[in-house]
């Protein structure tokens, strides 16, 4: 799925800024990242996984 202009942006850690300071502009993976959005696979694993451990739930 493409990303729509209107989509709200979700932060996933308190880190996150590093990306913007790491991540060159014209890197490959980084535009892939801005053009599709990947909230989907969020969607299928959140049941996969606890959100305090991190780890695969049984």
């Amino acid at each position: 799925m493409l990303k729509q202009n209107t989509q709200l942006e979700i932060s996933f850690s308190n880190h996150s800024e590093l990306y913007d300071i790491l991540i060159e502009e014209d890197n490959f993976w980084r535009q892939l990242n801005d053009m599709i959005d990947f909230s989907f696979v969020v969607d299928m694993l959140k049941d996969k996984y606890s959100s305090t451990m991190g780890e695969e739930v049984k």
